[in-house]
């Protein structure tokens, strides 16, 4: 491991985080004298620390990133390009290549040894970056007796497979030699997902084989078909990756795990239901390096981002999310915290479950075997001086009146209510419980919103539109214009499209608006009285986002309803 800083340094870090005592820190420098090797080497050596902790309070004293190799998943092609004989010779580890193959990820046990760093850069060649990042030498030699000499890709494991016998026995095993196929095809198939920026994982058994699918840009893509044999072995492995019962083939099961992938750690839920066919298992991905956006990154409309930023500027009510689920509330949520967050402020979260951490707040999950609902998470969240609260959802009485309740004590809460617009969020707590009267003047305001596909920016093409289109973009006939549409290419996996953005509608409740709640306004009179004061509606802002040329007519229809812009 690599040690640039004078080693008392790093023995006070180690006394100061309390990992060993002074005693022990004498006898470790005493031992460093006549053995001439780094202070580190001879705390793993005497025993005194574990080569992990060593390895983090390394990364800490010299403010690197480290990176734990037990549980990493080795990126196929970064793999190849060094050989094991270059890896061994230079204690160092390829791991992931980032989505455009133009940065590098390594695990070195000593990032500042230069002469490694060359040779690297000799073999990528320039326009190759590469990220450093710090590993226990131990870690390295075992990672690279687990990975080189093995077929990583799942074309090649899959072959393997085919070609060889399995021992059914490895999936029961969490410590499996990853010289098993078995092995190495779940990793290389959770990699290769999150490398393709897919959201979920859905292993499917058919009555006559194994169906894999990727939810990509909130679009399911079939991946791979296997042999119905793999089912079961694969459905098990997952099971013990995730902690699960895996004699328990009938009730459904839920659990987690993590794994270190491309250099960071990545977070997935499993869930285990039983099917006609086998069991159906649902994996959630949950990348860190994603989960959190700014507003300002959100790519708003100018008029929304401000609308956004005077709701909350109002210290007490209720911001509502709406939309169905993977619509981006929660993104939405997130990035309002994140614009709220500061030393000023108290802010507390009570989720089903946490999804991403954030600094400076206290986050919690709903556990109703231990009484934590949302209800009485949130009663208990009160009596904790909160100037913010974040409840994942309202979705019965007890946690709406709540809500509510927090919201008329000063205290300003963000949530989420399933409906399909944000006027009929409203109708929606109506029919909940909560009255009209607690209603009116306690919402600050309602954002719906729905996730629609942008076009591939680099096979995206145009065309004129013909007369239907023309009157639902609200066009004029005389009007010369052209709309965009989708192609394919090798960039966008010849989707035609790549990634995705938020179509809004935002409803800053007013005197107005409050009064026609008390009075018990219904949905249409509502709808008009947000229309006459200027309020864009989802589906206005999707046939913005065509006139741009971000994304198509068809698109917009797939997530929303554009009847209503028929003339």
């Amino acid at each position: 491991m690599s040690e640039q800083r004078p080693k008392v340094m790093l023995g006070e870090l180690l006394i100061e985080k309390r990992v060993i005592s002074q005693d022990q820190l004498s006898i470790a420098l005493t031992e460093q004298q006549k053995q001439n090797i780094p202070l580190g080497k001879v705390l793993v050596k005497l025993g005194f620390v574990s080569e992990a902790m060593m390895r983090d309070m390394l990364g800490e004293a010299l403010g690197q990133e480290s990176v734990d190799l037990t549980k990493v998943v080795v990126d196929s092609e970064a793999i190849k390009v060094v050989s094991m004989e270059f890896a061994k010779r230079y204690h160092l580890m390829p791991i992931a290549f980032d989505a455009d193959g133009k940065q590098i990820t390594i695990a070195m046990a000593n990032t500042f040894d230069v002469v490694a760093m060359d040779k690297l850069r000799g073999l990528l060649g320039d326009e190759i970056t590469i990220k450093p990042l710090l590993a226990g030498e131990v870690e390295i030699d075992n990672a690279i007796d687990q990975f080189f000499g093995f077929e990583l890709s799942v074309e090649g494991i899959l072959k393997e497979m085919e070609t060889g016998e399995i021992d059914p026995q490895v999936a029961i095993s969490a410590d499996a030699e990853y010289s098993q196929p078995l092995v190495r095809l779940v990793d290389s198939l959770i990699s290769d997902a999150v490398k393709r920026g897919a959201s979920d994982i859905h292993f499917e058994p058919e009555e006559s084989f194994y169906r894999i699918r990727y939810r990509i840009d909130g679009v399911l893509r079939q991946i791979r078909s296997l042999h119905q044999k793999y089912c079961s072995m694969v459905t098990v492995r997952i099971k013990v990756m995730a902690g699960l019962n895996i004699a328990e083939t009938r009730s459904p099961q839920d659990g987690h795990f993590s794994l270190q992938l491309f250099g960071r750690p990545v977070d997935f839920r499993v869930s285990c239901l039983a099917t006609t066919h086998g069991e159906n298992v649902v994996l959630r991905i949950l990348d860190r390096k994603k989960g959190v956006l700014s507003l300002d990154n959100m790519e708003l409309p100018p008029e929304s981002l401000q609308t956004f930023k005077l709701m909350m500027g109002r210290p007490e009510g209720i911001i509502l999310v709406t939309g169905p689920t993977g619509s981006g509330k929660t993104t939405t949520l997130y990035a309002m915290l994140e614009w709220l967050n500061s030393e000023s402020v108290n802010i507390m979260t009570l989720e089903d479950p946490v999804e991403y951490p954030l600094a400076q707040v206290r986050q919690t999950s709903v556990n109703p075997a231990a009484n934590l609902t949302f209800a009485e998470g949130i009663r208990t969240m009160l009596r904790q001086d909160p100037d913010i609260i974040l409840v994942g959802e309202i979705r019965d009485e007890e946690t709406a009146n709540m809500a509510f309740r927090a919201a008329m004590t000063g205290h300003q809460v963000l949530s989420t209510v399933h409906a399909n617009s944000a006027v009929k969020a409203i109708t929606r707590l109506k029919d909940i419980g909560v009255q009209e009267q607690i209603l009116a003047g306690n919402i600050i305001g309602v954002i719906g919103q729905r996730l629609v596909r942008k076009l591939c920016t680099y096979c995206r093409e145009t065309r004129a539109p013909v007369p239907a289109e023309r009157r639902l973009l609200s066009i004029p006939d005389e009007q010369e214009a052209m709309i965009p549409e989708k192609k394919g290419c090798t960039y966008c996996d010849y989707q035609g499209y790549k990634g995705r953005m938020s179509i809004i509608e935002t409803v800053r409740m007013d005197d107005d608006l409050d009064a026609m709640v008390a009075a018990g306004a219904t949905h249409q009179e509502l709808q008009a009285a947000t229309r006459k004061k200027g309020y864009r509606t989802m589906a206005d802002d999707g046939a913005r986002l065509v006139l741009e040329g971000l994304t198509t007519l068809d698109e917009v229809a797939r997530v929303v309803d554009l009847t209503d812009r028929i003339p």
